[in-house]
């Protein structure tokens, strides 16, 4: 199984942004624990703060792997156009959040890729990509 993690805006600069909500470790680290924790799976990462290039990563997703985990960071809350690229595919997406979304900001408490996703993951830290992984399996 092919299954690729895309993350938006700012996830690069896990481990050093806002501890307290986004913890200390990388992303890079945690996706190398990944790789160890499911080796018979086929693990791809992919990270951008533009979101045009997150829109065209989920299209071409679609050929090329059995499901999405995405983050989509702020743009969750805001993108009408990843909305979009999601009810266009055909592939199964699983929004992830690291933060409980519900318990901060009002402007978070929406999202524009909750609709079509298969399903929703938020609130465990960077264990819930541990958690949308599963649900693949």
């Amino acid at each position: 199984m092919k299954l690729i993690i895309i993350n938006g805006p700012n996830l690069n600069l896990l481990g050093k942004r806002e501890p307290g909500i986004y913890g200390n470790q990388t992303f890079d680290e945690f996706f190398t624990q990944l790789q160890s924790k499911f080796p018979n799976l086929e693990l791809s990462y992919f990270q951008s703060n533009i979101e045009g290039e997150l829109i065209t990563k989920i299209q071409k997703a679609n050929d090329s792997f059995d499901g999405i985990i995405l983050n989509a960071g702020a743009y969750t809350h805001t993108s009408i156009g990843i909305g979009d690229a999601i009810k266009a595919i055909s592939k199964p997406v699983i929004e992830v959040h690291i933060s409980n979304t519900f318990g901060r900001e009002e402007f978070r408490h929406q999202s524009y890729i909750s609709p079509n996703a298969k399903g929703v993951i938020l609130g465990f830290g960077l264990q819930s990509y541990i958690l949308a992984i599963q649900s693949f399996l």
